[in-house]
């Protein structure tokens, strides 16, 4: 390459000042800008892994979101996919010159990212703990800790994984305070934020509310061991007669009671009857016979 023309490529500066700002998982290349009066200066960015170093003939790989821009910013996020030593550096363009490479000072491994507590909501519906949580990604889990106020010993822990719209902690007592706070967590750098500031809630409704429920309901279960056993009486009474209905004769089958005074009338012919008995001798027989016939 002749002389004059790598003395021309090379007539910019190259840039300074470059370093990560990483937070919460995401990581932002940032360098300072290369003044050239009355032109426009762009930048591209490059990556060099631990592969790239140590079996690839220590190459460098482009980021395509970042050739040719115009910012001094670069998201490298997508490309620090793994948890290893990552160089990284910058050169300017400005028509047909170039400078030379500006490289990061050192290299940037991603577990060192800076992680804060997630924006948390405590949330209290009637007796129902809940708690809101900010959507960080879907590298973010969350470690939440509720507890009721004043008894720190007894805090609870839950982990959640995948963020919905609110999620439910615990049941409180009547007139209780609960308390909240959590931290996020990143498995694949097996690190955890500082946790957030506590919140404190108290459950709606008084305590003469919950006690006016709890006489309510044992009103209805004396109420209701007070007149089971009556239904269970009628139920079964139901049933036994209309499985053995009592059985109906017809009137033609019914024999009447006889009167009184026909029965009285009745034994006083049978006493006359008994009274017209004459004996007669049983050599009167023969011509008491012989008169009939003739």
């Amino acid at each position: 390459m002749p002389s004059g023309l790598l003395g021309e490529d090379t007539s910019l500066p190259a840039p300074r000042n470059i370093s990560i700002l990483s937070t919460n998982m995401k990581h932002f290349l940032m360098w300072s800008p290369v003044i050239v009066q009355g032109e426009t200066v762009r930048y591209s960015v490059e990556f060099q892994g631990e592969y790239e170093r140590e079996y690839a003939n220590e190459s460098w790989i482009p980021i395509c979101e970042c050739s040719l821009i115009t910012v001094t910013v670069c998201n490298i996020t997508e490309d620090i996919s793994a948890t290893v030593a990552y160089n990284l550096r910058v050169r300017a363009d400005s028509g047909a010159r170039r400078s030379e490479w500006g490289t990061l000072n050192g290299f940037f491994i991603r577990n060192t990212t800076s992680l804060t507590p997630p924006l948390m909501k405590a949330v209290a519906d009637g007796y129902h703990l809940l708690v809101e949580l900010e959507d960080m990604g879907p590298a973010f889990q969350f470690c939440v800790l509720y507890w009721e106020k004043g008894q720190e010993r007894r805090m609870q822990q839950k982990m959640v994984k995948e963020v919905s719209s609110t999620i439910h902690l615990a049941t409180m007592d009547a007139a209780a305070e609960y308390c909240v706070k959590a931290q996020t967590y990143v498995e694949a750098i097996n690190r955890s934020s500082s946790f957030s500031q506590t919140q404190c809630v108290r459950a709606q409704g008084s305590r003469s509310m919950w006690r006016i429920t709890v006489l309510l309901s044992s009103a209805g279960f004396a109420v209701a061991a007070l007149t089971l056993p009556f239904l269970a009486w009628k139920t079964r009474k139901i049933f036994q007669y209309s499985c053995y209905p009592i059985a109906v004769l017809p009137d033609t089958l019914k024999v009447p009671e006889p009167p009184t005074q026909l029965i009285l009338h009745r034994r006083e012919e049978a006493e006359q009857c008994d009274l017209m008995v004459h004996v007669i001798p049983s050599e009167e027989v023969p011509c008491l016979w012989i008169q009939e016939t003739l």
